[in-house]
């Protein structure tokens, strides 16, 4: 999965920007208080991508064929 669709997902479902790191973007779940890191990487593997989903309790993101 690329990583812009991962982060359009992750604002779709009501994330917020928290903090940048040098090799990684944290993610704020406003609703419930739960943060998620998402590297820098160009492609995202969809294991990974699913993992930070369930750490923000957000649905998972919808993968195209």
């Amino acid at each position: 999965m690329k990583r812009r669709d991962l982060l359009n997902h992750l604002r779709k479902e009501g994330c917020i920007l928290h903090r940048e790191g040098a090799k990684h973007s944290a993610f704020l779940n406003p609703e419930n208080g739960h943060l998620a890191t998402v590297p820098r990487h160009r492609d995202i593997e969809i294991i990974l991508a699913r993992k930070i989903c369930r750490q923000l309790d957000i649905p998972l993101p919808k993968m195209r064929a």
